[in-house]
């Protein structure tokens, strides 16, 4: 016997979360949970479409989608029990911030105006989108150009949001060969700490190495979380195959022969 799929809606989604948190009747954990208890699972979730993504998982991604959808209805429901905001609040909101930002799609900042934007270049439309975002910064009341890029941003994001945010005001780099000199510039100062015993002064030394190498990601448009997250691929890739092709336990393996299997796997 087949049972027929139910096609559910927004509106049985947020159903469902009210159910969720219902003091009587609902759920435990869910009844006891904050804004603050969910974010973690919300940073989660976000990578884990990410993850999909870069996995062309297409199958899953749409399961995580989901989820991750749910964490903002979550979020929604917290906001209509105190009385803040309801989910219709935040899609009426994020409408109208979309509109107001795309003047090239919406002339008249109506969902329904349009224009011939043929003609548009992509620099006078990302000319207009920055200018539109500095003054919703300053409608926030945000003091200074770099004072709403998220802390809580992984670093290797928000080291290119802050660049990326400088540069925008012309405090960048003449070419990419700037930050490449900056790059060795920091190495040598790596390792002139080597020896020194100071561990905070080469932690210091190491964080301007590192944020040094997201100059020339941002500089060449390349997204350093994104490189990193490939680059940690590969190495378990290769430290995979080595540990499928050795003979004997790995902590009884010699380096060369590790060696000699990781360069097998870089042309396997």
């Amino acid at each position: 016997m087949e049972f027929a799929v139910n096609q559910y809606s927004i509106d049985d989604l947020l159903y469902l979360m009210a159910r969720l948190r219902d003091p009587e009747s609902g759920c435990p954990w869910d009844i006891k949970q904050d804004y603050a208890s969910i974010a973690p699972s919300t940073l989660e979730e976000a990578y884990e479409v990410v993850d999909a993504i870069e996995k062309q998982d297409f199958v899953h991604l749409k399961e995580e989608l989901g989820d991750l959808l749910f964490q903002v209805i979550f979020y929604s429901q917290l906001g209509k029990e105190e009385h803040r905001f309801e989910f219709a609040g935040v899609v009426s909101d994020l409408v109208t911030k979309l509109i107001r930002r795309h003047p090239h799609v919406f002339p008249d900042g109506t969902l329904q105006s349009y224009i011939d934007n043929r003609h548009t270049l992509p620099g006078d439309v990302k000319a207009r989108w920055e200018a539109i975002k500095q003054q919703e910064r300053e409608a926030k009341g945000a003091q200074g150009l770099l004072a709403d890029i998220p802390l809580n941003l992984p670093a290797l994001s928000r080291a290119a949001k802050l660049q990326k945010r400088a540069a925008s005001v012309g405090f960048d780099w003449d070419d990419v060969y700037g930050p490449i000199a900056k790059v060795r510039e920091e190495l040598l100062e790596v390792e002139a700490e080597l020896d020194s015993g100071d561990h905070q002064a080469l932690e210091e030394e190491l964080g301007d190495l590192l944020f040094a190498v997201v100059n020339i990601a941002r500089y060449m448009k390349v997204d350093p979380e994104q490189a990193l997250r490939r680059a940690n691929q590969k190495f378990e890739q290769r430290f995979g195959f080595i540990e499928e092709n050795v003979s004997r336990p790995l902590e009884e393996t010699s380096i060369d022969e590790m060696n000699r299997l990781w360069d097998l796997a870089k042309i396997s």
